[in-house]
């Protein structure tokens, strides 16, 4: 299976950039992104940036990740990853409603 990982930028050197998330360091080619500058939020994939996220965005998918992990570790509680999910029913996007005239 393969996820991109939010990562924050730390410095930059032409396309590529070292960024940082959950104690990793990692070399990532930022050709497919406009110019992020430091302290930018990406959504990395094997090593490229595939596009910026909102703090907001990295933190929500930091917790998915966390889900995840606790998931595979053969935690079965993983409510307080998704709080703000739990007292609500889903929404799809507007994009995925379609037209329901």
């Amino acid at each position: 299976m393969c996820i991109g990982i939010p990562m924050r930028i730390e410095s930059v050197d032409g396309v590529m950039a070292i960024c940082e998330s959950r104690g990793l360091r990692q070399r990532v080619s930022l050709a497919l992104v406009d110019d992020p500058p430091m302290g930018t939020w990406i959504l990395a994939y094997q090593g490229t940036a595939v596009r910026t996220m909102t703090p907001e965005e990295a933190a929500e998918t930091a917790a998915a990740l966390d889900a995840l992990a606790a998931v595979m570790a053969g935690e079965h509680d993983v409510d307080s990853f998704f709080a703000d999910l739990v007292d609500r029913e889903p929404q799809l996007p507007s994009h995925l409603k379609g037209n329901r005239s």
